[in-house]
């Protein structure tokens, strides 16, 4: 009786979290395949959801911040869809690797060569991006979805901090913090490097010398045999001893 009331409150319990789950999933949203660190490059994937049983989603629009400027956005080819990338002048240039970039990403149009994605499925869309941002902790990108019956739905309210989440919220990428060594050793760091390594070098040979350790080697060499070829000897005479006994 008691597990029976087990398993039921377990099972409730899990439909009440699957039931809560649910809309965060009902939603366009962005994901790293991995983790998205500020300063470097990531890929993202763009989850899209079909919430039409009459319908299939055969567009996706996603649009690329003005603000934190990405130069570099490339997509990764998905069976069924057409890509195109558009890229903008920036009122800004910005500087990457060293050159200045007068020109990004602004948008990437998906669109269904075939059925597209069909009521109960979901379909994700890879990008390549890069190089993030590191004076920002998030990234927005305002998308839109056509179905087949035309209806458009535009995924571009901008959640905010100690609010609910609107009705239709843009797909919002959290960055994580710089990894370390993103940008490269600098020359001082190498010459920081250099100076540590020799100077364990010399602690080394200082505290325990080359000829040292060579004789001390030898040494111990010498009497393991010794004590191998002693250990062979009472193992000959136990034998004889029980042969004559």
């Amino acid at each position: 009786m008691k597990v029976s009331r087990i398993a039921a409150a377990g099972t409730l319990a899990g439909t009440a979290v699957l039931a809560l789950s649910v809309p965060a999933f009902a939603h366009v949203s962005v994901q790293p395949e991995g983790t998205a660190a500020k300063g470097g490059y990531a890929v993202v994937d763009f989850k899209v959801p079909n919430e039409r049983d009459n319908a299939s989603t055969t567009k996706l629009e996603v649009t690329f911040p003005t603000d934190h400027p990405l130069a570099s956005a490339m997509p990764e080819p998905v069976n069924g869809w057409e890509i195109k990338v558009t890229k903008s002048e920036l009122d800004k240039p910005i500087e990457m690797h060293g050159e200045k970039i007068t020109e990004a990403v602004s948008k990437i149009t998906w669109t269904a060569t075939g059925d597209g994605i069909k009521a109960g499925f979901f379909q994700k869309f890879p990008v390549a991006i890069g190089q993030l941002p590191e004076d920002t902790d998030e990234l927005v990108f305002k998308a839109i979805q056509t179905y087949s019956n035309k209806e458009v739905v535009r995924w571009i309210e901008v959640p905010q901090d100690g609010q609910e989440e609107p009705e239709n919220p843009a797909p919002v990428l959290e960055l994580s913090a710089a990894e370390e060594g993103h940008h490269g050793s600098s020359s001082s760091e190498e010459a920081d490097d250099s100076e540590d390594a020799q100077a364990a070098s010399a602690k080394t040979s200082t505290t325990e010398p080359a000829d040292s350790s060579d004789t001390t080697a030898r040494v111990l060499g010498v009497v393991g045999i010794v004590v191998g070829a002693l250990g062979v000897a009472y193992g000959v005479l136990a034998g004889r001893r029980r042969t004559n006994a």
